[in-house]
């Protein structure tokens, strides 16, 4: 680690003494950490809109799990899982941020990355962006999702017929993703210790492995057998259990696997003052402590955002487009497509021998025959100009 503070420091101390960075003729130039925040704020006040028009829209509507019923190895493990993520945030909350505040009156950097985890749950329903190929289980509570709100989005939904969100599990669960980060860094700190001059390169890529087990144990083994969610447009080639409701893609853990790898990285990687990369230039911020601290946070908050939006949903939207037809053992459990296709409606569950419809489109119905929009027409062929 010394010589990961000691690198740090060097590029925080160049860029103090650049001109404009500090007390010079040019102090009006561009901190880092300002362009961070800048684009963190613009980020929370996005999310805040969409959250507040999805409150008081017709989307905030709770999505029903249908004629079945999960069985009771899924129902006990759900809710074990609720309760310990709703008993959990208030503990981590207490460890990252009262308690460190009380002793040192300064929120930590664990503290700022507990609260900007949490905000990230804003962004889990954009792996849907493009076509629906996760779902959860709708037994669980939930008041639909916000995702139609998001400016451009593309997959058909309407109300109480959607891929909804756990609220009682995810708002927490999102913000105890810390736990990992921790875990990460200790990983890279036992590879350093057994090799010393492994290069960070090296080091990135042992974390980066161990994420990809951790994906796999937390999703693999826990997660999608006890039903929390699904991936039914999964590519079956390359994923585990192919066929069944509990079939987990190998990219999943590749695209995971690297937002923690990032996450872990901006804690792991800091200066002497524990300062991550993204913070460089607040010295020069001018402001009282609580500016200080808020331009700090949103600095972090754009960086995690960062690692969610590009290690995982941008390429979920390949995945997406290629995504294969739903698995029998999907369809057939009601609770786990939340009423979006197949019985019960006439639209057939995504398949690729389909057109894949959007919000604006119309679609295919389980007869063959194409459902256009309410007050929709076919669009008129307009002839070509012709020579006289």
């Amino acid at each position: 680690m010394q010589k990961e503070s000691a690198l740090m420091s060097d590029l925080s101390s160049k860029l103090v003494d650049a001109p404009g960075a500090g007390n010079g003729p040019n102090q009006s130039a561009v901190k880092p950490i300002t362009v961070w925040a800048a684009v963190g704020g613009a980020l929370l006040a996005l999310q805040l809109y969409v959250w507040v028009r999805w409150i008081t829209g017709p989307y905030f509507e709770h999505v029903p799990s249908g004629p079945g019923d999960p069985p009771m190895y899924m129902k006990v493990p759900l809710v074990a899982n609720a309760v310990c993520a709703c008993v959990g945030f208030p503990l981590a909350l207490w460890w990252f941020i009262i308690r460190p505040w009380r002793r040192e009156r300064r929120i930590t950097l664990d503290g700022m990355l507990l609260l900007s985890c949490g905000l990230m749950f804003f962004q889990d329903p954009l792996l849907n962006y493009l076509n629906t190929w996760c779902t959860y289980n709708t037994w669980n509570f939930n008041r639909g999702a916000w995702s139609s709100d998001i400016p451009g989005w593309v997959s058909p939904e309407v109300p109480g017929h959607q891929a909804a969100e756990p609220l009682l599990t995810n708002t927490p669960g999102y913000a105890l993703n810390i736990l990992f980060l921790i875990a990460g860094c200790w990983v890279m700190r036992k590879a350093k210790a057994r090799w010393p001059h492994v290069s960070n390169m090296k080091l990135i890529g042992i974390v980066y492995a161990f994420n990809i087990v951790v994906d796999f144990v937390m999703e693999g083994l826990i997660m999608l057998p006890i039903g929390f969610y699904v991936y039914p447009g999964a590519i079956r080639a390359v994923s585990i259990n192919a066929g069944t409701y509990y079939q987990w893609p190998i990219y999943e853990g590749l695209m995971w696997g690297g937002v923690l790898t990032g996450l872990t990285c901006l804690r792991y990687f800091t200066d002497d003052r524990g300062r991550t990369i993204v913070e460089r230039g607040i010295d020069h911020v001018r402001g009282g402590f609580a500016k200080i601290q808020l331009v700090r946070f949103l600095a972090i908050f754009a960086a995690v955002s960062g690692c969610f939006f590009f290690f995982y949903n941008l390429p979920a939207q390949w995945v997406a487009m290629h995504a294969d037809p739903w698995p029998a053992d999907v369809q057939k459990r009601s609770y786990l497509n939340g009423g979006i296709c197949g019985d019960g409606t006439d639209q057939p569950c995504p398949n690729p021998v389909l057109p894949m419809p959007t919000k604006r489109s119309g679609y295919i119905d389980t007869n063959g025959q194409l459902v256009l929009p309410k007050g929709a027409q076919l669009p008129q062929t307009v002839p070509y100009e012709r020579r006289k």
